[in-house]
């Protein structure tokens, strides 16, 4: 009986040891795909949420509110929020996210008209500096690892018509 007991003990053991290897063999992860950290061109999901949205006027229109992401793994819609303050009355609209035209350069915002400046207030982008009046601040290459801002080719009106994305 004691005999019994152990060769059942050793059959199930052997047979459980061939199951769990026969499934370790076909559950394989490439080590070829694995990336130890971040690099150039590539954003965190997490960060583009809060970036500022611009249109070609250079007027601010809304801010990424959130980054809808396909089962394939890439960004397929931007949620965009627009209007409100303090969270209330804001309008969500989704655009895809090949339509928003992400910049890495920071916008420069004037707080006093010159001869080549736009208008007062008005954000103008830059190569790499950021004035503000007659002040300027000499930054180097975007080291944050996502996008300045970016820019959409419509108005606040035109989004604020635009129909309301729901969660």
């Amino acid at each position: 009986m004691l005999f019994k007991t152990i060769a059942t003990a050793l059959l199930t053991t052997a047979l459980m040891t061939g199951v769990a290897s026969a499934q370790s063999t076909t559950n394989k992860w490439d080590a070829t795909k694995v990336t130890k950290m971040q690099r150039e061109g590539e954003w965190r999901a997490s960060k583009l949420v809060g970036v500022s949205v611009y249109n070609e006027s250079n007027e601010k229109i809304g801010d990424v509110n959130d980054v809808i992401v396909g089962k394939a793994g890439n960004a397929t819609n931007v949620i965009l929020s627009v209007g409100g303050s303090l969270g209330m009355g804001e309008h969500y609209v989704s655009v895809t996210f090949d339509q928003l035209k992400w910049v890495d350069r920071p916008m420069r915002s004037t707080t006093a008209a010159t001869s080549t400046a736009p208008a007062s207030g008005t954000p103008t982008i830059v190569d790499s500096r950021t004035t503000t009046g007659s002040a300027t601040t000499t930054t180097s290459t975007n080291e944050n690892w996502y996008p300045d801002h970016a820019v959409f080719n419509a108005t606040k009106d035109q989004l604020m018509s635009m129909p309301e994305f729901k969660y």
